[in-house]
């Protein structure tokens, strides 16, 4: 028998590659920290020079908080951010493919370990460079208010691709993936890279934000009642959004034939975000006549990541995400 946690656990270890080089943060500390064997990046990128643009009056704090009680698995989440960055896993040889990754968290926290670095050292070891962002949250006060998440989504992919050459990757294959509601940071960036949502201040803010594909994963996407997932929907528009802003923030209702192609998984017997999300931005990108692939599983819950999904159907998501990666042209 195949101890598949184990398994897991090898693989994560065998991705991670990491540098010191141009740290600037050292990555968040929780009473887990990473894990036998399993070391944080060593690398990190400021988004911002200085503080971030529309820092509230009273600013947040950074807060780790592990929520795993098995030392081999931690499940860190990082609530109050307040300085964006990216966190870098560099492979041992670079492919040339890039992704962006913004995990879930529901707009109140962002869970590091299970939807970002777990990925992050899977594909590593398979030559992606990733990046995982930790993004500013919207009900901490911010300037922006529901598109803070997004500036710091379409900075990290200028960013990306003002550094290509450093990390031997290509500026036209950079892609974003994200899980629950950093699936809808994911296809707000998606849908929306082109909005004015910050005040450029250098030369990378001069290179598109659009990623050149994107995958939201058992993604947050309506904002609008019932598909909606509430809490989300709460922290981003508050309690009584107009319907305005709700479309305004719903990716299937700002789809266009600019849109990049998706990726889209969801578990059927999702309990926490309705599977209907997924479809109905399926139909809108089908409408709009932007390449789409869509797994949906009988099986899987909400928040699988790659930890969840060991020994289920659902586990192969991340091999399906490779294959179509690979037909649109990514290493």
């Amino acid at each position: 028998m195949i101890d598949r946690r184990g398994a897991l656990l090898a693989a994560l270890a065998a991705g991670w590659t990491g540098t010191a080089a141009g740290a600037q943060i050292p990555a968040p500390r929780g009473a887990g920290s990473a894990g036998p064997g399993l070391p944080d990046p060593a690398e990190t990128i400021d988004l911002w020079p200085g503080n971030a643009p529309g820092m509230p009056q009273v600013p947040p704090v950074e807060v780790v908080d592990e929520r795993s009680t098995d030392p081999a698995l931690p499940d860190r989440a990082v609530r109050g951010i307040v300085r964006p960055r990216l966190a870098v896993f560099r492979p041992a040889v670079a492919n040339g493919s890039a992704l962006l990754v913004t995990p879930g968290g529901g707009y109140a926290r962002v869970v590091i370990d299970k939807e970002g670095y777990e990925l992050g050292r899977w594909l590593a070891a398979r030559g992606w460079t990733v990046f995982v962002l930790f993004y500013r949250l919207p009900g901490d006060g911010w300037a922006a208010g529901p598109d803070v998440a997004l500036s710091d989504a379409q900075r990290a992919m200028r960013l990306i691709r003002h550094r290509a050459r450093s990390y031997a990757i290509r500026p036209d294959r950079v892609a974003a993936l994200g899980f629950s509601a950093g699936g809808h940071v994911c296809g707000d960036l998606a849908t929306r890279w082109a909005a004015s949502t910050y005040a450029p201040i250098d030369a990378a803010d001069r290179l598109s934000a659009r990623p050149d594909a994107a995958a939201p994963i058992y993604a947050v996407q309506s904002m609008t009642r019932p598909l909606a997932h509430a809490g989300s929907r709460d922290l981003l528009l508050g309690r009584q959004p107009t319907s305005a802003l709700e479309a305004a923030h719903s990716p299937a209702r700002n789809v266009t034939a600019q849109t990049p192609p998706c990726f889209l998984v969801h578990a059927e017997d999702d309990p926490v975000v309705d599977v209907g999300n997924t479809l109905e931005f399926r139909a809108a990108l089908k409408a709009a006549r932007v390449p789409v692939e869509t797994h949906l599983f009988a099986q899987g819950g909400h928040g699988f990541g790659l930890r969840r999904a060991a020994g289920k159907p659902v586990e192969a998501w991340p091999t399906l995400f490779l294959a179509w990666a690979k037909s649109l042209g990514f290493s």
